[in-house]
């Protein structure tokens, strides 16, 4: 059965969600990401996607307050993205009390310096941003396009012994138009032993048990969460 995953997308401490990651589409939720979490785990979740987005424009951590507040105030597994940069802030955001650390733009960047996170936290404390743009990875908060294959890098993550791979399609994200259904199911054929994460596109329901039929093991959902479009009642199969 498929995992469910919130997403709490943070910019000027708020609870935000863009549309294909343009800052310029920033649409409000809650002024508290904390109470938002809580929420979230009351209703039965487990997991929580937290995005750090200033964090990923500007290549720095902005938002470890938060994370420790929802730490301390929830038991959700907590992975947290955005900025990461060296093995300095992998310590301070699994000290501030993620269980993950989902990294992008260091595993392309800086290799020495993402292999030493590798040598000292392991690959199960690493979860992988694949983020795509016509099945070519994009970084850099979806910035800057690289020209790599996303099978590519997947396999080259997935040689490292990195099985979570979270897989965003920056076309479909935010934009409540479904999910990239056939670009994950190229993913699971080629990768049967990898643990996919679908990320963007989220409209509601069906597209969550579409996801669940072709067996992708997980789903980051936000947008259609908050606009009202995806119903606490409706998962509860899935929780």
């Amino acid at each position: 059965m498929i995992e469910l995953i919130p997403a709490i997308d943070l910019m000027d401490g708020k609870c935000v969600r863009l549309s294909k990651g343009d800052f310029e589409t920033k649409k409000v939720y809650s002024a508290d990401p904390v109470d938002i979490a809580m929420r979230f785990e009351d209703a039965g979740f487990r997991r929580l996607h937290l995005v750090d987005l200033e964090g990923a424009d500007k290549g720095r951590l902005k938002h470890l307050k938060i994370l420790e507040k929802i730490a301390v105030k929830t038991g959700l597994q907590t992975d947290f993205g955005g900025g990461v940069q060296n093995l300095s802030d992998v310590r301070s955001i699994i000290n501030a009390g993620a269980f993950m650390v989902c990294i992008g733009s260091m595993a392309v960047k800086k290799e020495d310096e993402f292999e030493k996170v590798l040598g000292q936290q392991g690959a199960g404390r690493v979860l992988i941003a694949a983020d795509a743009k016509d099945e070519k990875l994009v970084i850099s908060g979806w910035k800057e396009e690289t020209g790599v294959s996303l099978y590519d890098f997947i396999e080259k993550m997935f040689n490292k012994g990195i099985s979570r791979i979270l897989c965003t399609d920056v076309d479909k994200d935010g934009m409540l138009q479904g999910t990239s259904l056939s670009l994950y199911k190229l993913i699971l054929e080629r990768f049967p032993g990898i643990y996919l994460i679908a990320s963007g596109g989220v409209r509601g329901i069906n597209d969550i048990e579409e996801l669940d039929r072709i067996s992708v093991p997980a789903v980051v959902f936000g947008k259609a969460f908050y606009e009202g479009r995806l119903k606490i009642e409706e998962l509860k199969n899935y929780l």
